[in-house]
């Protein structure tokens, strides 16, 4: 397992929300590449990149950032907010992330998934981002009828093998992560996944590993690494 920092933009910004609630914003540097270097310098193998504005505007919106956190830093990058077109995944994949996440689109635009993971493959995961229980899109503004596990298993019948899994209503808390959750998205998952919501400690981290289980690939951090709770190199360790 990996540890994927977070690095959320929002108005040029890097920054974290609570529960994804657009009100409720931290910001953490004014310069999300300094941001992310931080994160590099400290140990990432990995970032994990979300373009808040993109996703509310439904366009990727703050690629030049992500641009330049690609080019100058040396670790794989990958990238979700806004990705709701062919043209839109190709521009980010042009921009030089290893791969795109997308979360409204999989769920509103079953043709582009195809489209998508037709000609991109494994460079497409799936963010499927849990509110109450149920799948919420465009920016955490709009909840679906389905569930995250039910959703899964649908994404799968389509060819979807990657996914990103967020508890919303954790996600900025630090309070940790819901275990028995968290294994039945494993249950529910025939390839790989990552998961993202409430890390607020090593001791998160160290219950996810004990876990063992063999499609759990990483654990997405964001607020936790901003306020000190872990270094990335602790974190990492502790999943090791």
């Amino acid at each position: 397992m990996i540890l994927l920092p977070a690095v959320d933009i929002r108005d040029g910004r890097a920054v974290r929300l609570r529960q994804g609630d657009f009100a409720d914003e931290t910001v953490y540097s004014d310069d999300p590449f300094e941001a992310a270097r931080s994160f590099v310098e400290a140990g990432a193998r990995f970032l994990h990149v979300v373009d808040l504005d993109g996703a509310r505007e439904g366009e990727p919106v703050n690629l030049r950032h992500v641009e330049r956190i690609a080019a100058e830093l040396g670790v794989p990058v990958e990238l979700g907010g806004g990705l709701r077109s062919i043209a839109s995944i190709r521009r980010a994949l042009t921009a030089g992330v290893a791969r795109v996440v997308l979360g409204t689109a999989a769920f509103t635009d079953p043709d582009l998934l195809d489209e998508a993971l037709s000609a991109f493959t494994s460079r497409i995961l799936v963010g499927v981002d849990v509110r109450g229980g149920q799948v919420s899109v465009a920016g955490w503004t709009r909840e679906t009828q389905a569930r995250g596990e039910e959703a899964i298993r649908r994404l799968q019948q389509q060819g979807a093998t990657r996914f990103v899994y967020t508890n919303v209503d954790r996600d900025g808390m630090l309070e940790g992560p819901d275990l028995d959750e968290v294994r039945r998205v494993s249950q529910a998952v025939r390839g790989r996944f990552l998961y993202s919501g409430g890390i607020g400690s090593l001791d998160d981290l160290a219950a996810l590993r004990e876990l063992r289980l063999v499609n759990l690939a990483g654990v997405i951090s964001g607020k936790a690494l901003y306020e000190g709770r872990f270094t990335v190199g602790e974190g990492q360790a502790a999943l090791d």
